[in-house]
C-alpha cells in the first residue's frame, strides 16, 4: 500500500470505530485496523488506559510506512490522521 492508500484506510477504519465507540480501547483499535489489512508488524497502539489505570483522553494508531508514519487520534469520537516522518529509531512511536 500506499503513504496515502494506508492514510485513507487509517481515517475510515477510526471514523467508523469512533462513531460506535468514542473512547475504543487499544484491542479494538487494533483489531480495527489489522482486520483492514494493516499488518501486525507495521502498526504501533498506544494505551487506553493509563499504568494508574485512569482511562487515557485519546488513543493514538501509528502505521510504519517506508519513510512515513501514517498517526491516526481518536479523542471523544473525534478523529485527526496525519502523515510524519519515521523518528530516528525506526518507529512512529518514542518508547514502548
Amino acid at each position: 500500500m500506499a503513504t496515502e492508500e494506508v492514510k485513507e484506510t487509517v481515517t475510515t477504519v477510526l471514523t467508523q470505530l469512533a462513531a460506535a465507540a468514542p473512547k475504543p480501547a487499544t484491542a479494538q483499535v487494533t483489531d480495527a485496523l489489522t482486520g483492514a489489512g494493516i499488518a501486525p508488524g507495521v502498526l504501533q497502539v498506544s494505551q487506553s488506559r493509563t499504568p494508574t489505570g485512569l482511562e487515557a483522553d485519546a488513543i493514538e494508531a501509528a502505521v510504519l510506512q517506508g519513510k512515513d508514519c501514517v498517526i491516526g487520534q481518536v479523542r471523544e469520537g473525534t478523529v485527526t490522521v496525519m502523515v510524519l516522518p519515521v523518528l530516528a529509531n525506526g518507529k512512529c512511536f518514542v518508547g514502548s
